[in-house]
């Protein structure tokens, strides 16, 4: 069950991908298009922001279209064999699925406690998608009909039906069994979702009112959940579905940096439901203490390779905000740190909240400047000079902390290793050299290290990492030999394998695959 959990929670980060680029044309086109930043540029007749409304409404596609896109994501990361079509399935199914139900309530809405004749949007529960006015289920129903469809499609694809029947063999076999079976999923959601939408209002009430103690739990909960691969399933409904408002942060966020960039009451009373993203903090300002603690404690001989591996990875967190490079460095030799690394960023998130600190800041530089800093810095610079200051002083606590015990404990992180062969870290040049080898050696290599082509079950991938289930887990090489091979390392949980790979696993999965066939 686990490993099922972990494959699902991978493969829903397959769309967020495009969320940074998405994330950084909203956030140029309204800097652009503020009049408080542009001044009168941001007449809406003048040529200026006509050219930038244009670009602006390529750019909230992704934001405009999370479901469509979840829908046709999920299927790359799960479905078993021919994930082109089961998208294509998954698409097709859905589309029938939002007809199925907004027939089914334009026609009995009011037994089932919808009045479907309100506009979408608010408090109605109704909302469109693809032109279909519909029940707003969000993510869930996305991800519910994509579920179903990738068991019908890893089923049933490869059915062979008899020869006079071979037109609705594989795509349209999946989508004719899937179109039956949507309409009881159709009926029982008309009938359940009303009453879950009135929970979920409960529970926004709920979190709304849980103050500073409850950025807390959330942050340290989002971290202590890495080593697992669940922390996308606890971050995902706050950030992209309507759990604390309507709409997901990160979709309410963008839509509303206008009004934000135009005002200049504090941000906190602007936008209080901003308060889970705060998660990126930690990437910024926690591992550059986290780096330092390593290279000071690293024995004398070794801090030139350590600083080879140090500063590539730190800069991969605060630039990208992806820190499984640098966490995986230390969290199998020394978990203890880890969870010490999840109280303090806990405690950085619920500082800056207390101060005043919220906004998109989930992420990377990249993602906060676009979303941030770039077009609302005019308005709400004391807020950014706070979240500077708590930051700074939070990179030295980390660096104490750790430091310390890392020294107290005689700790064997990074460069304090007894057999240098136990984990091996390399120079700058041998770390790019490796970075920079063919997707296809490495590959190769991976595989090797897994035991074979025999020894795979399946394969799948989350933003950094191969995910692997292997038939017999004694075949798989160590930790150390997995960074020698130019990967991060692995997490081993019984058959369940993660193999730490970096932002290029996607490529890395795509030809791994093709040496499994």
């Amino acid at each position: 069950m686990m490993e099922k959990i972990q494959r699902f929670g991978g493969a829903m980060f397959t769309p967020v991908l495009l969320f940074a680029f998405a994330g950084i044309i909203i956030g140029i086109g309204t800097l652009f298009t503020t009049p408080a930043i542009v001044g009168h540029l941001a007449d809406q007749t003048g040529l200026w922001f006509q050219i930038w409304n244009v670009v602006l409404s390529g750019g909230w596609t992704v934001f405009n279209q999370l479901p469509l896109l979840f829908v046709v994501g999920l299927p790359i990361g799960l479905a078993k064999k021919q994930q082109g079509r089961a998208c294509m399935e998954a698409l097709v199914l859905y589309l029938t699925f939002q007809y199925f139900l907004s027939t089914i309530l334009s026609q009995w809405g009011m037994a089932f406690g919808v009045d479907f004749s309100l506009d979408v949007g608010g408090i109605s529960g109704l909302t469109t998608i693809a032109s279909i006015k519909t029940l707003d289920m969000g993510m869930v129903g996305a991800l519910l009909i994509s579920g179903i469809v990738i068991f019908l499609h890893n089923r049933f694809f490869e059915v062979e039906l008899p020869e006079w029947l071979g037109t609705f063999s594989g795509s349209t076999f999946i989508v004719m069994i899937g179109f039956f079976a949507l309409i009881p999923v159709a009926f029982l959601s008309a009938w359940l979702w009303p009453m879950v939408q009135m929970g979920m209002r409960s529970f926004q009430l709920l979190i709304a009112n849980a103050g500073i103690i409850g950025v807390w739990v959330f942050v340290f909960m989002e971290r202590i959940l890495i080593p697992f691969g669940l922390h996308h399933l606890l971050y995902f409904p706050f950030f992209y579905d309507s759990v604390v408002v309507t709409g997901g942060i990160y979709s309410t966020w963008a839509n509303n940096l206008p009004a934000l960039a135009g005002s200049s009451a504090p941000l906190k009373a602007l936008a209080p439901y901003a308060w889970p993203t705060l998660t990126g903090l930690s990437k910024v300002f926690g591992c550059p203490g986290i780096a330092l603690a390593f290279y000071v404690t690293a024995k004398q001989s070794k801090k030139k390779e350590i600083a080879g591996l140090l500063i590539p990875i730190t800069l991969t967190a605060i630039v990208a905000g992806i820190t499984e490079p640098i966490e995986f460095t230390f969290l199998f030799v020394a978990p203890m740190l880890f969870v010490v690394h999840a109280i303090l960023a806990a405690t950085l998130a619920m500082v800056a909240n207390a101060l005043g600190v919220v906004g998109v800041l989930s992420g990377g530089l990249i993602e906060m400047s676009a979303l941030n800093f770039i077009p609302l810095m005019k308005s709400h610079w004391p807020t950014y000079l706070t979240l500077l200051l708590v930051g700074l002083v939070f990179t030295g606590i980390y660096f104490v902390v750790f430091r310390t015990l890392i020294l107290k404990l005689d700790l064997a992180t990074p460069g304090r290793e007894a057999d240098e062969q136990d984990i091996r870290f390399n120079t700058k040049a041998e770390y790019r050299a490796k970075l920079n080898s063919t997707e296809k050696s490495l590959s190769h290599k991976v595989l090797e290290a897994l035991g074979g082509r025999e020894n795979i079950v399946d394969v799948t991938n989350c933003a950094t990492r191969l995910r692997v289930n292997v038939v017999d887990a004694s075949l798989v090489q160590d930790d150390s030999y997995f960074k020698s091979i130019g990967t991060h390392g692995i997490k081993v949980t019984k058959n369940s394998v993660q193999v730490i790979i970096g932002l290029k696993v996607p490529t890395v999965r795509e030809e791994f695959e093709i040496l499994l066939k």
